[in-house]
């Protein structure tokens, strides 16, 4: 993946250039940082450990904390790093891995929020099918399938934008290394590159999101007709409230960075928003998982007594 530049190195202008918010900034995020690794690790080890958590759920559960873990260190031990430095340099490999795995992780992420709307579509629709429909085996093709394909859309984008020129500014508008801000770098036609951007992540993002509403909608649809349980149709309910936070807070800020049309003043903008879908919604996610899902909070109620 050689580009033929004279750029080696990118800048990373970051959040703000405000330098008395700099270390505000880091103990900020540094804080976040943590957060998430301790709510994101804390569900990973009970959904391996407690036998109890051993169903489809949770498997893709543990999926996504591992990909939220995962996605916010691509990003946030630079952004750190940064705050606290005047050297706010990537080279040019490491932007472009940065870019890769940045896509990879969040576009796996992406498609498995479907995945887990439909497991709970065969769960509360078709209960008797349910370990037949969802067994181990299915769950486990499911799960690689998408990181296969979450891979190998990321390696289109890094691949692509590897071979692109950069031969004048290499100042990043952008805490983190991304398809776009390197687009507006770029000295060549990028056309293909912003069609294949569009393109192919907008199907992705809006393909995911119209299949998760799917299974809702019909998963509602069923509550409200078949189901004569109140405690039924409330913790039915209460599981997909859970789940469709989650879909907010991850497609809400994807459509507007990617789909949206961009203009030469939201550079600024859609930093702020790159923030949520980044840094704030990873360390979200396990808080709305534990918070309304009983069976996990008493898992680690056990592993807690276990510990003491």
């Amino acid at each position: 993946m050689l580009n033929q530049t004279s750029v080696t190195e990118f800048f990373l202008l970051g959040v703000t250039d405000i330098q008395v918010l700099q270390p505000v900034l880091f103990v900020v995020f540094l804080t976040i940082y943590f957060l998430n690794l301790a709510g994101n690790g804390a569900i990973l080890m009970v959904v391996i450990s407690d036998s109890r958590l051993h169903s489809p759920m949770y498997f893709f559960l543990g999926n996504l904390s591992c990909l939220d873990i995962c996605y916010s260190t691509v990003t946030l031990p630079k952004m750190l790093e940064n705050f606290l430095s005047t050297h706010k340099t990537i080279s040019f490999s490491e932007c472009i891995s940065q870019l890769h795995f940045f896509h990879f992780l969040g576009s796996t992420e992406a498609m498995l929020v479907p995945v887990m709307a439909f497991d709970r579509f065969v769960a509360i629709c078709k209960p008797l099918h349910y370990t037949l429909i969802m067994s181990h085996q299915v769950c486990t093709q499911m799960a690689v399938t998408i990181w296969i394909i979450g891979f190998f859309h990321a390696l289109l984008h890094s691949v692509m934008t590897s071979r692109l020129n950069f031969c004048g500014s290499n100042h990043i508008h952008h805490f983190f290394c991304d398809v776009k801000p390197l687009l507006e770098l770029a000295c060549g036609n990028t056309e293909l590159n912003e069609w294949l951007l569009h393109t192919v992540t907008e199907t992705i993002a809006m393909g995911s999101f119209f299949l998760t509403l799917l299974s809702y909608f019909y998963i509602i649809i069923y509550l409200f007709f078949k189901t004569h349980s109140c405690s039924m149709l409330h913790k039915a309910l209460s599981t997909c409230a859970s789940h469709f936070m989650v879909v907010v807070l991850l497609f809400g800020p994807v459509f507007f960075i990617y789909i949206h049309p961009a203009s030469g003043s939201s550079m600024d903008r859609e930093r702020y928003i790159a923030i949520m879908y980044s840094v704030v919604t990873p360390v979200l996610n396990p808080l709305i998982y534990t918070l309304r899902n009983k069976e996990v909070k008493e898992a680690l109620r056990r592993v807690i007594r276990r510990n003491l």
